[in-house]
């Protein structure tokens, strides 16, 4: 029988596998969140630790709000006892429609103490470090889903010059929605009295793509995982740019 040899030193360990670590808690139906966050954040030595809530289509404010109970669980099975840098919530429509200081509390019984980032305070913080004051909107979903984020808008003070949305209740064909669709709904999408054009939703694939929105409307423009991930870095003091687009040249305001 082979000899074991147990080695006569231990190894020497780093604090930590990778610079930085942020949580994400993710739908079960997601497809687009970790391609995005992995491709912007995990180059600048930030790792994505995910772990997925229950959720059901269609998306309805009904079955968004019924994710709540779960976030607390959800950031909690994220490298338990472990502390984490931030922690996203990875749904633009929950984020609205369960109100973000909700969101910011479950999420902190899970990880107390965490800072939490969810696509709609991203994108509040990437619109004002913008300056941009009037506004133009593209979701995906239905009116009805849209109608709270419409009306987030307003109360935050920004002018919303238009309002478009695709009329989908499914986040899975979200996800399918082709680059180059998601650059000619957002020219349709953009008003020409507008600073910038939101392009909601995390199952979009719209991150990766913002210089081409850019430059085939005229405008500014954010999209929720895009905003999320430069929200994510400049938290980390991180002053780089990690995706293409205005606001990565920009540092967070306060």
């Amino acid at each position: 029988m082979t000899e074991i040899l147990v080695s006569a030193r231990k190894p020497r360990l780093d604090d930590r596998p990778v610079p930085h670590r942020v949580g994400l808690v993710a739908l079960a139906t997601d497809h687009t969140s970790e391609v995005d966050y992995a491709r912007i954040l995990a180059p600048r030595g930030i790792g994505v630790y995910v772990n997925r809530i229950p959720y059901a289509n269609p998306v309805t404010p009904e079955t968004l709000a019924a994710m709540e109970p779960g976030l607390a669980k959800a950031a909690a099975l994220i490298l338990p006892d472990e502390p984490l840098d931030a922690v996203i919530y990875g749904c633009s429509s929950a984020s609205v429609v369960i109100g973000d200081a909700a969101v910011r509390a479950a999420v902190q019984r899970g990880k107390p103490g965490v800072a939490v980032v969810t696509p709609i305070s991203a994108t509040l913080a990437g619109l004002r470090a913008m300056g941009a004051r009037r506004i133009s909107v593209l979701t995906p979903y239905s009116v009805a889903t849209s109608a709270s984020t419409a009306q987030l808008f307003d109360t935050e003070g920004f002018t919303v010059d238009r309002f478009t949305c695709l009329d989908m209740d499914d986040d899975r064909a979200m996800a399918r929605i082709s680059p180059d669709e998601i650059v000619a709904f957002a020219r349709d999408a953009m008003a020409k009295t507008s600073d910038a054009l939101f392009i909601s939703c995390t199952a979009v694939r719209a991150a990766g793509i913002i210089d081409q929105v850019e430059a085939a409307t005229g405008a500014l423009a954010l999209s929720s995982n895009y905003a999320v991930a430069w929200n994510v870095l400049r938290l980390l003091k991180d002053p780089g740019a990690g995706a293409a687009g205005h606001l990565m040249t920009l540092p967070l305001g306060e």
